[in-house]
Order: C-alpha cells, then sequence, then structure tokens
C-alpha cells in the first residue's frame, strides 16, 4: 500500500512505526510544523517530524491544506490510503477524496461517543467504564465517518489519561495495520444517531479541584487531567499538581485533610497518590509530606 501518514503528538507515532514495519510505502509524512519549546524557544520539530526524519521518510508540515497548491502537491503523491492520527489540521474535501482509498483516521474512543479534541480525557472525567479506539472513513463532518474497525478495553479504577493515552496508542496502530492490509475491503459501519457526545478541548480553566463535589467526581478530575494540564488545589500558597488519585473512606468538610493525603470532599474523600509541587519532579505522597506541611484544609 502507498501511504501518506498525518500525524503530530506522540501518540500518533507507534502508528507511523507500525505502518512503516508492516512494509508499506510510507510516500510522506506530513505533520504540524516545528513550534517554540524548551527555555530558549528554539524551534522544535514535532515527535512525528523526529521519528519520520529518523525513518529517512521525507516531511512535510504545510500551515494549512486549503489551498490549491498544497492540495495539488497532496494529490500528486498517488497515494492508495492517506492515515491520519491527531494531525491537527481539518481535511478539506480534495484532499479526502485524493487517495485511492480515502482517509482513514484514528480516533481513540468508541464512537459515536466522543467525537472531538479530548476523548481519552473526557471518558475519564465521565467515570466511564470503558473506552476503546476506531479506525474510521474520514468523511467532512467532525469525526462523523463510518466506522471500519474498533476494540473496547476497559478503564481501570486508578487508571490516568496518561496510562490510557499509551494503552490506546498502542491498540490504535495495530488497529490501523489490519485496516490498511484490508482497504476497500472492509465494511463501512455507519455511526449510529443515538449516543452522540462530544469531547471538548481541555481548557486550562477546569484544571482547579473543586473539593464540594463528591469524591467520584474528584478522583475522575485528577485522573483525567493527569498529566497534562494537571488538576490542582492550593497549599499554603502554592499550586500542588495532583497527578494521581483514588477513592478512600472517611467523611469532613470539603477539602479537609484527613490524614496523609486524603481528603475530604462534599461526599467521601480521595487519596492523593502522587503529586508535583511547582518547579519540582512528581513524587509519591509519602516522600512529598516530607517536605510539605499541609494545612488542616485545602482550597483552590
Amino acid at each position: 500500500m502507498r501511504l501518506i501518514f498525518m500525524g503530530t503528538p506522540e501518540f500518533s507515532v507507534p502508528a507511523l512505526d507500525a505502518l512503516h514495519d508492516a512494509g508499506h510505502e510510507i510516500l510522506c509524512v506530513y505533520t504540524q510544523p516545528p513550534r517554540p519549546a524548551g527555555r530558549g524557544k528554539k524551534e522544535r520539530p514535532s515527535p512525528v517530524q523526529a521519528r519520520a526524519e529518523a525513518l529517512g521518510l521525507p516531511v512535510r508540515h504545510p500551515a494549512r491544506l486549503k489551498d490549491d497548491e498544497a492540495q495539488q502537491a497532496f494529490a500528486a503523491l498517488g497515494a492508495d490510503l492517506a492515515v491520519v492520527v491527531a494531525y491537527g489540521l481539518i481535511l478539506p474535501q480534495p484532499v479526502l477524496d485524493a487517495p485511492r482509498f480515502g482517509c482513514m483516521n484514528i480516533h481513540a474512543s468508541l464512537l459515536p461517543r466522543w467525537r472531538g479534541a479530548a476523548p481519552i480525557h473526557r471518558a475519564v472525567m465521565a467515570g466511564d467504564a470503558e473506552t476503546g479506539v476506531c479506525i474510521m472513513q474520514m468523511e467532512a463532518g467532525l469525526d462523523t465517518g463510518p466506522v471500519l474497525l474498533r476494540e473496547s478495553t476497559p478503564i481501570g479504577p486508578e487508571e490516568t489519561t496518561g496510562d490510557l493515552h499509551e494503552r490506546l496508542s498502542a491498540l490504535g496502530a495495530r488497529l490501523i495495520v489490519a485496516a490498511a492490509d484490508r482497504a476497500g475491503a472492509l465494511p463501512p459501519m455507519p455511526q449510529p444517531d443515538a449516543g452522540v457526545t462530544y469531547a471538548d478541548k481541555i481548557d486550562k480553566a477546569e484544571a482547579a479541584t473543586d473539593w464540594t463535589r463528591p469524591g467520584a467526581e474528584v478522583d475522575r478530575h485528577i485522573r483525567g487531567l493527569s498529566p497534562f494540564p494537571g488538576a490542582w488545589t492550593e497549599v499554603a500558597g502554592e499550586r500542588l499538581k495532583l497527578l494521581r488519585s483514588r477513592l478512600a473512606p472517611g467523611e469532613g468538610a470539603p477539602g479537609e485533610v484527613l490524614s496523609g493525603l486524603t481528603l475530604a470532599c462534599g461526599s467521601g474523600a480521595v487519596e492523593i497518590t502522587q503529586a508535583q509541587r511547582p518547579g519540582k519532579r512528581p513524587m509519591e505522597a509519602a516522600e512529598l509530606l516530607r517536605g510539605l506541611t499541609l494545612p488542616g484544609s485545602l482550597g483552590t
């Protein structure tokens, strides 16, 4: 199969590797342009660009795909299929139509649940019992295309978005190879109208922890925002980033420190098992408490 690969973040890299290892001919890799990063604000290539260059693959990073020149350059590659994994640009219809078998997308949810930008975060935050990966035939709508392959996986009671991100990335890589191998032969399954939800992009304003909420919601909030952007609470004037948690027995006033890093919520309690102080590395609770004195109650 002659492929174009389109992706940007670390989540996309295993799929690129899997398709390359499977022997598909990757004609070109499309990714977002390098961005300023780090203290020096030097331009840094995306994880996909870095990996593609290490594999000796040609890379393009157009700022947009809406102009005729970009679309003609895409079509001129003569691809059988384009694989899209968290690319970051909307694909106009001429791009969707250019490859012989169109464009397949790896989407990290069980469509039609959690269409949109942040399906992993939202699944954890909502308390979903399971999620998964869908290989979708792309069309103009937002994640509305028919599903070609899907596989589900449970969400563990202490699993974070970061944990799930790694598992779904590997699952997507395996499924996209199977889908590419059978391009044109997989029956497209239209998404049902019932059960559609949208995974809005995560806003940093959501990250403050509200201890008046029930413990189950607080726990999901912490795990769903870990590691990025990271839920936080205020301790002695500094923001403590909360990275891992679990439900714990106990009751008290919201934000009350019951013991160690176990805090009362609107109902029930949550134990913080990993957190990070500003400018420090993530620490397990016992290590963190050796250098941090907690007040009797925390707030946002």
